[in-house]
């Protein structure tokens, strides 16, 4: 399993430890997702006697026969050696509905028809497969389910695949397909789930794919696709969309499905302001739970309203937006805001106090620390603030508070001397002075002046 957060959030060798969670949470979601299906068509049993006596399709036989000469095993992997095809269909070990890893069958007119591929290990670390997808994939009329375990498969997505009007699930994350998303995806109304992270795929993601009309987890993240993100019909059911690491383009969408629970747009070249796109729509206001905007180029102000969402994570950090925070009340509590690596100025909001872990380092944050953050931080709720490279001018109570060992800050660079239990990162410890140069505090405070 991922690692989870713990009792504290702290950084280890620099980086900031919600980045592991961030990849945790992002996986899980997914994984769960994925699993919950394909454990449902693998229980022992789903098969009944008839079907397992019943002699497989010709069609599909055709189709398994040339995806075991289009894909193999990698060195050391054993999956393919269950089919052969020396057979007369005469036995119940001769029925590749039954003998063929990952192959899954049902009664269709008084033959077997393959309806769920599963390509590859089941189990983590055992190698994958290589080669590449057949197109005959495609003539799979009655396949619902198509998924390839992580590996080395390579070329491009077959633009047969759109003929698949069964298809519930395709997964083909962590492999080297290249290519763009086919335009025929737009004929698959039964599709749920799409997955084809961690590949090389490119161009623009096909506007129709924000049309379909059963679609609820889409994951494309970790390739090299460009262009804007597609404009998402508001009745999708989505649940999950993750685009993390590409390059796409200009702003968030105008509109996003209520049902959205988890959004990654995590670098990527995105820009304009937050409050001009669907992100803003009071319909995410009940749903929204983990929100991912790092690593863009957004400017202007934080919409207030972004506050109030029901957010467990959120995270804003590495982008460019500007002018102060205004918060009616309090965030969250126990969840994760990342806010660091901005242009965020005026003073800290106390209603930032009730979050688990606050990072707000790396802005022209001035004025003092308020007691809320200090009570938070005393009672453990508070367990991770991070304040360094700001304009502070008072640490308030937390100079001499005594703080539970699970309990971390830092706070050096700004314009006073940091008290001596402030903990900072270690690529922050010992290589730069612990508080600002006089200079500099006096023209950003002179700004920030009535």
């Amino acid at each position: 399993m991922g690692k989870r957060f713990g009792s504290s959030v702290r950084r280890r060798g620099g980086e900031w430890p919600q980045q592991d969670g961030v990849f945790y949470l992002s996986m899980t979601v997914v994984v769960m997702t994925t699993s919950l299906l394909i454990t449902m068509s693998t229980c022992p049993g789903y098969y009944s006697v008839q079907a397992q006596q019943l002699q497989l399709h010709p069609v599909d036989l055709g189709v398994l026969q040339a995806v075991k000469e289009s894909m193999w095993d990698l060195p050391g992997g054993t999956f393919f050696s269950s089919w052969q095809f020396n057979f007369s269909n005469s036995t119940t070990d001769d029925n590749p509905c039954v003998s063929f890893s990952g192959v899954q069958c049902v009664n269709v007119d008084g033959f077997n028809r393959v309806n769920n591929l599963w390509l590859g290990p089941q189990t983590a670390g055992s190698p994958g497969l290589s080669g590449s997808l057949s197109p005959l994939l495609g003539s799979l009329n009655f396949l619902s389910e198509l998924t390839i375990s992580s590996g080395s498969v390579r070329g491009t997505i077959p633009e047969s695949l759109g003929n698949l009007l069964s298809l519930q699930m395709f997964s083909c994350s962590e492999n080297r397909l290249s290519g763009s998303i086919p335009s025929s995806f737009v004929n698959l109304k039964s599709l749920q789930i799409l997955q084809l992270g961690m590949n090389s795929l490119d161009g623009s993601v096909p506007w129709e794919l924000g049309q379909l009309p059963s679609l609820k987890v889409l994951v494309l993240s970790d390739n090299k696709l460009s262009g804007p993100i597609p404009l998402f019909s508001p009745n999708v059911p989505l649940v999950h969309l993750e685009l993390r690491n590409n390059f796409f383009s200009g702003g968030l969408p105008m509109t996003l499905p209520s049902s959205l629970q988890y959004l990654s747009l995590k670098k990527n070249c995105l820009t304009g302001w937050l409050g001009s796109g669907g992100l803003m729509s009071s319909s995410l206001s009940s749903s929204l739970s983990y929100l991912d905007l790092s690593y863009n180029q957004f400017t202007g102000v934080i919409p207030s309203v972004l506050f109030t969402f029901p957010l467990t994570f959120l995270l804003l950090n590495h982008n460019q937006f500007t002018e102060g925070l205004s918060l009616t009340a309090p965030i969250n509590t126990g969840s994760v805001v990342d806010l660091s690596y901005n242009h965020l100025q005026g003073p800290i909001p106390s209603f930032l106090s009730t979050a688990q872990s606050l990072f707000l380092n790396n802005n022209f944050f001035v004025g003092a620390i308020s007691q809320d953050f200090v009570s938070h931080m005393e009672a453990a709720t508070l367990q991770s603030l991070y304040l360094q490279h700001n304009y502070l001018t008072d640490f308030g109570s937390l100079s001499s508070s005594v703080l539970p060992s699970n309990v971390a800050f830092c706070v050096q660079y700004n314009c006073m001397l940091p008290p001596p239990q402030s903990l900072c990162p270690e690529k922050n410890a010992g290589i730069e002075a612990i508080s600002r140069p006089a200079n500099e505090c006096a023209t950003v405070l002179r700004s920030n002046s009535p």
